[in-house]
């Protein structure tokens, strides 16, 4: 620092503009001294970048953010864009989501915005709603070791492990950045003077594309155990590298999250497996040891290779659905979640088979209420995904029976497509596991058959079915009609 201050006195008496030009190019030697001898930033000096410096411009953030920002301003408060925002403009991405930090308490927000609702718990937050886009906004959080002498013990709280049950301790834009998770999400931009204000080397990790904790890695794990899962996540989506100390701690921290609730495991699997980027994040969370969290029946069937089918198709699953994610086709978790468990949905009914004299039909109920009631444990899946699910697996057995009408009822099914979609996927890998063999499969012939059954016209539909009702009556035996029997006169009476 004293290089800074003797090149700032030296240079007093000249122009601003030369002033400014110095002291910026001190700043960035000093960053690059900093960043060398790997010392932590100084949250109170955060490196300012002028408008011309960065490439974050009004235009390329969303109207109603800039709304938000502009009267919060107006209302006599601190208001930045924040976060993703911030960091997407920078890597030349267009940012989808625009998070504000403000220092106006959630109350106060909601008094200058009628549209305005407030959620959550644990992360007190401001959502202000214009149509289908959501601002959120969130007031500069604090430390929690001023929680007891500001009297908070009501709007804080950790558990025994060190994670965060409750936070709602204000603070200031110096104290929010520390609070953050990465230092690439630690970069705020103001409306007011269109200044960028870095206050952990952000801008740094972002042009070198590495994931940073902010803070001892162990000590925010513990804190979030999620931020493990963000880790991967951004480091995936923007195609970063995860940092050596961030990293470390991740695989002996894992069974941290078996504590976070089955409703938050929902959000973040949406987020992991639905975002064009499924493939990638399976890997690296099997690699990390966290992919149990998510599916514990998948995983112990992965570890001891109970199907040969089991990862390949998966991965497959998830190939299939990242490619419509990326051509912005539609997708849902359901079919996601369909293929997961396929495997441990024909275990139970295997079991079942075995140990029980029930109908087929009731196997596959029991089992199918056995397997959900365990996933449940680890992901709370909505009802309406959980009823399409059911629907995918219930059809793979009625596209196996065409005979007379229930060929035709089967494709005006309202969820024809996903099991369609389902048996292809199931096809396809036992084609790719049976290449020596030149003979297709009965799944092979069968999801042929439907593919040109659907395609076809009302008379070769009608063809197509009577051929197979015809295969089927010719692979019967022939049974003896019993002659009917003649009563006798005395048993009339």
């Amino acid at each position: 620092m004293l290089l800074y201050h003797c090149a700032r006195n030296l240079l007093m008496k000249l122009g601003s503009t030369v002033i400014k030009s110095v002291i910026n190019l001190c700043k960035k030697v000093l960053g690059k001294t900093r960043k060398s001898q790997s010392k932590p930033p100084s949250f109170e000096q955060p490196n300012i970048l002028s408008r011309d410096q960065h490439p974050v411009s009004r235009k390329h953030i969303s109207h109603n953010a800039l709304k938000v920002l502009y009267r919060l301003n107006k209302g006599g408060y601190d208001a930045y864009l924040v976060g993703g925002g911030v960091r997407d403009i920078l890597l030349g991405l267009a940012p989808k989501d625009f998070d504000i930090a403000t220092n106006a308490t959630p109350e106060q927000i909601k008094a200058l915005f009628r549209n305005c609702r407030l959620i959550g718990r644990r992360f007190r937050l401001a959502h202000i709603v214009f149509g289908r886009e959501i601002i959120e906004v969130a007031t500069f959080r604090g430390h929690h070791e001023n929680s007891e002498e500001k009297n908070c013990q009501k709007t804080s709280k950790q558990s025994e492990h060190g994670m965060l049950l409750r936070d709602n301790i204000y603070g200031t834009i110096e104290e929010d950045a520390e609070r953050r998770d990465f230092t690439i999400n630690a970069l705020y931009y103001s409306a007011k003077d269109f200044k960028v204000y870095d206050f952990a080397n952000g801008v740094a990790d972002v042009y070198a594309k590495q994931i940073r904790l902010i803070g001892d890695p162990e000590t925010r794990y513990r804190e979030d155990p999620v931020r493990m899962l963000r880790a991967i996540r951004f480091a995936t989506k923007l195609d970063m590298n995860i940092h050596a100390d961030t990293k470390a701690p991740i695989k002996s921290l894992a069974p941290l999250m078996a504590n976070i609730p089955p409703a938050r495991m929902f959000e973040e699997f949406l987020k992991l497996f639905m975002s064009g980027k499924a493939g990638e994040n399976f890997q690296q969370l099997r690699d990390y040891n966290l992919f149990q969290f998510f599916f514990p029946a998948v995983e112990q069937q992965l570890n001891h290779q109970s199907h040969a089918y089991l990862a390949d198709f998966i991965k497959l699953a998830m190939k299939n659905t990242d490619h419509r994610v990326n051509n912005d086709q539609r997708v849902t978790p359901a079919f996601l979640f369909a293929a997961m468990l396929w495997y441990p949905m024909q275990e139970h009914i295997q079991r079942l088979n075995s140990e029980t004299q029930l109908t087929p039909q009731d196997a596959f109920f029991a089992a199918l209420s056995e397997v959900m009631s365990e996933q449940q444990r680890s992901i709370a899946i909505p009802k309406r995904f959980q009823a399409v699910m059911k629907d995918i697996w219930i059809l793979q057995d009625k596209l196996s029976r065409r005979e007379g009408k229930r060929a035709f009822k089967a494709l005006e099914h309202p969820k024809f497509r996903a099991g369609y979609d389902f048996l292809l996927l199931r096809a396809e890998i036992e084609s790719a596991s049976n290449q020596d063999n030149q003979q297709p499969t009965a799944l092979q012939e069968l999801a042929k058959w439907w593919s040109d059954f659907q395609h076809s016209n009302a008379d070769t539909q009608q063809f197509m079915v009577k051929s197979i009702g015809q295969n089927r009556s010719g692979s019967r035996r022939t049974r003896k009609r019993r002659k009917p029997r003649t009563q006798s006169s005395g048993s009339e009476a």
